[in-house]
């Protein structure tokens, strides 16, 4: 019975973390490779995670990203250039 819940419970939750995800269109104005994050033109900051590489990534650039925050941070989960 306690598993049925637990199932049920999770069932219902589950599209509610999608739905905290955000997306943002900037200019990135700071690169820091020790701390894996780019900075956007409105000042705030983002954290790449693994696969998302920084190296191929230049300030000036516009990009598109999709992120949700996780405490204090705002993880990118996908990244794309801007023409």
């Amino acid at each position: 019975m306690k598993s049925r819940m637990i199932i049920a419970a999770l069932l219902v939750l589950s599209p509610i973390s999608a739905a905290f995800a955000a997306q943002v269109s900037g200019t990135i104005t700071a690169i820091s490779k020790n701390a894996d994050t780019i900075t956007l033109a409105d000042g705030k900051t983002y954290v790449l995670p693994e696969g998302i590489e920084d190296t191929k990534l230049h300030v000036g650039e516009k990009v598109q990203l999709t992120y949700a925050d996780k405490g204090s941070k705002a993880v990118v989960s996908h990244l794309v250039p801007q023409k």
